[in-house]
Formats: structure tokens, sequence, C-alpha cells
């Protein structure tokens, strides 16, 4: 096949979407296909809303996959014919990670980015949902009746994890409960929450931090300033990114992971963490509840509660072996989730028979690699 893969910035940034796309775009290419990235560069809303005055789709290809991330600057686009042919000339197939209107923030503001969504949902042939929540989301918006798969996240770039006996023995060390937070540090992950209920609780707790700084530089550095003034310094530890080394040491060294997030489309993180026996908090918004079994494999609580966070921290860190008993559910969850090379197996039949059923198949033959 000769496919585009359109995204914002590079394919390196850092973020679970941004994973998936690079896992799919590895996968593609290593079956022999084709594969063009399309990168638009990053800015504001208001600014990718002017892209429709002058970007074009590329010519010439079997299919174009598009992040719905990139939905501001192609509502245009997809709508519009490449002259002198009648019809744009090939399909285009867009990867939903999750919606910006189904993001925490004032309804006028979701309103006006649901239109616009809407819109760009509305300008497609078909979707590849990361998530059952997803398509759910997608599906009461409009009336979708197009060719669509659900083809969960890459949750196994860590390979196998840890065995039930070592998360065991770990849950029973003494000393603080050792949180995680994975994840950028940007508002809707939710880390206030997390130190909130640290405070609110008299705990033995150790935070580590780890993810990007820059993504919102703004509200990392007020994470960090609140840290430091309300008698947490002693208890929180901020990282930044880690490579994988480094990252897998502390996995395998806490307790739990912690990311309250006001939404997520699925939550790539949660499953990550359970590889290595990770009882994981999530919230009720979004996909989490997909991965996050409620007082099985870790607890939901509601976006911003931080007062059920600290009372489900400080259950955790009083009772060893609910936190014992947890992860070893963890890891049994992380070994039910399909793995990453089926998954992509089937996203690439999937955009087989898309091609095949288009009104365009005739052009080209994508099972040609001559």
């Amino acid at each position: 096949m000769k496919l585009g893969f359109l995204i914002y910035g590079s394919l390196d940034t850092l973020s679970g979407g941004y994973l998936y796309d690079r896992k799919l775009v590895e996968y593609l290419r290593a079956q022999g296909d084709t594969l063009e990235i399309i990168s638009l560069p990053w800015r504001n809303y208001a600014a990718h809303l002017t892209d429709n005055f002058h970007f074009r789709l590329p010519p010439d290809l079997d299919l174009l996959i598009q992040d719905e991330l990139n939905h501001p600057s192609l509502l245009s686009a997809n709508r519009r014919p490449h002259p002198p042919a009648p019809e744009r000339g090939y399909p285009v197939i867009s990867l939903v990670h999750h919606l910006r209107c189904s993001e925490q923030r004032p309804a006028w503001q979701n309103w006006f980015y649901r239109l616009i969504e809407k819109h760009y949902l509305e300008s497609v042939d078909g979707f590849i949902f990361n998530s059952q929540t997803t398509k759910r989301v997608v599906n009461r918006l409009l009336e979708n009746n197009k060719p669509n798969m659900v083809a969960y996240p890459p949750t196994d770039r860590f390979g196998q994890g840890m065995q039930a006996a070592e998360v065991i023995a770990r849950a029973h060390e003494t000393g603080p409960l050792r949180i995680l937070f994975l994840g950028n540090v940007i508002h809707r992950k939710g880390l206030h929450t997390l130190l909130k209920a640290i405070r609110l609780q008299t705990l033995d707790v150790r935070l580590d931090v780890i993810g990007s700084l820059k993504s919102d530089p703004k509200y990392a550095q007020e994470m960090r300033k609140r840290s430091e003034v309300s008698g947490l310094k002693s208890k929180v530890y901020f990282y930044g990114p880690l490579d994988n080394g480094e990252l897998i040491a502390k996995l395998k060294s806490a307790h739990l992971l912690v990311v309250p997030s006001s939404y997520e489309g699925f939550g790539i993180v949660y499953l990550e963490g359970m590889a290595f026996g990770l009882p994981a908090i999530g919230t009720t918004a979004g996909g989490a509840s997909e991965v996050i079994s409620d007082g099985e494999t870790g607890y939901l609580i509601p976006p911003d509660d931080a007062a059920l966070l600290a009372e489900r921290l400080s259950m955790l860190a009083s009772d060893r072996e609910l936190l014992a008993r947890m992860s070893v559910n963890a890891l049994g969850r992380y070994r039910q989730q399909p793995t990453w090379e089926s998954t992509a197996e089937h996203i690439r039949e999937f955009l087989f028979s898309v091609i095949n059923n288009s009104p365009q198949s005739e052009r080209s033959d994508p099972f040609d690699k001559t």
C-alpha cells in the first residue's frame, strides 16, 4: 500500500497518542508498505483553523490516515477535490484517540469544539478508534455508518514486565508507599488533584513525577511550587522524561500508578503500569474504566475528587495485603490485553478492506508491490 499519515509536529512527541501513531507507522513499514509522514506545524487552535485557507491533501495515495488531533486544520482539505479529478481520489481514515470536546472546560468552549469536530468527522471515510469509549463518544456526535474498527493501543513496549512473586514481595516492603505519576505534566492529567490528596492525609508516601515539563510550562511550574510550599518537598520528586531503562527501573520499584486525568480516551499508561503489577488509580471520565476494575485492579474516582483519592491512598498505604492482592490482579489484567502485533495486523487488514471497497479502488491495486 502507498499510505500517508498526517500529524502535527513530530512522531517522536512524548504522549500516548503519539506512541500509538509511531508504533503503527513502524509496523506498516515493516510489512513493506510505503508510508509518507505529512506534518503540519504545532500552533494554537485558532492558527490551526487558518490552515484551511491553503493546505491541500497530497496526491497519489492509496489511503490517508489522519490523527484526529489535526481536525481543525483539515475541515476544508478533506472536502476539496483534487483538480482535475472530481473527487479526492482516495479514502481518508481518521485515527481517533479522544475528542477535544470531551475534555473538561467551560460548556461554551466545548460547544464550539463540538461543532468543529463534528464537521471534521463528517468529512472522513472511516475511523480507527483506540477504545470502545471513544467509539461511543463519536457515535453520539454523528450518525456513523462508516467503516470503523476499535484497535487498542500498544501496551507491550516493556515486554513481560514482572512476575507475581516479585510484586507480592514488593508490596510488603517496609517504608513509604511509592506512587508513580507518569504522563506529561499538563492540567488534564490531574497532578494537582494528586498533590492535594497527599496533603489531605498524613501519609508516608513518595511521589515520583515522570513526564515532560515543557508541554505546559506554566502549569508544570505551578505544580513544582505547590509541592514546595505545601510541605511536600521531601515527598515529591520531578524527573522530566526518562529513557526506557530508567523508566523501567521506576516502574519496577513503585507500588502504585496514579494519573487522575480529567479525561482519557483509553489510558495506555494504566496498562503499562499493570505490566509491573502496579494497581492504577484513574477517573470515571473517559476510557479508564476499560482498563481499571474499581476495587480489583485499582480505583476509579470522579475527576478532581482529591478527598476520595486521599482515602484510597490511605487504604493502600496501611493495608499491604490489599496492595499485594491488587498488584497480582493488575498483572492478570495486563496479560489479558491483545498484543500490539495482533492489533496492528488487524488495522492493516482494515485499511486494505477500506481501499478495496472505496469508489476509487479501480484506479490502483494496493496489493501490487511492483
